[in-house]
């Protein structure tokens, strides 16, 4: 099964029309995606304080299908899918009352923080991305059988 992340939308994630603010939707992707880091026994602290690697998003995509307000109990699944030695995608799936909302994708790319040149993926991220593709692809699996 995918990872997923349940979130409340909250008064300051939306905007004067009372919607979620779009941009908003990128920090709670980014929410889920440090909860599913965490999910699979990285250290956040570690992860994202004072790093020898980073992971900076180089590209980014929302679409928006219905809005969002405040109140609503989101469902985050995410799928993230390794692209080489360097990079990975996240693909966010936002669903209310199991409705998609939203579809979402960062990108990111693995840098030496000292020379911000490309390096390979160190080898705790390679396990998680595994570890998500496999739940994945169970959970794809399983519902073709639900759908024959």
């Amino acid at each position: 099964m995918p990872f997923t992340y349940k979130r409340t939308v909250r008064f300051q994630d939306t905007d004067a029309a009372g919607v979620v603010y779009f941009a908003n939707v990128l920090g709670i992707c980014h929410e889920a995606y440090e909860e599913s880091l965490e999910a699979s026994s990285i250290n956040i602290k570690d992860f994202f304080t004072n790093p020898s690697v980073a992971f900076p998003i180089v590209h980014t995509s929302v679409d928006f299908f219905r809005p969002m307000f405040g109140g609503d109990k989101l469902l985050i699944s995410l799928i993230p899918q390794k692209l080489g030695v360097d990079k990975f995608e996240i693909t966010y799936e936002i669903t209310v009352a199991e409705v998609v909302v939203a579809k979402a994708i960062t990108r990111h790319v693995c840098i030496d923080v000292s020379s911000r040149s490309r390096q390979e993926l160190p080898d705790e991220i390679v396990q998680w991305l595994e570890t998500n593709r496999r739940d994945a692809e169970d959970a794809e699996r399983r519902k073709s059988r639900e759908i024959m």
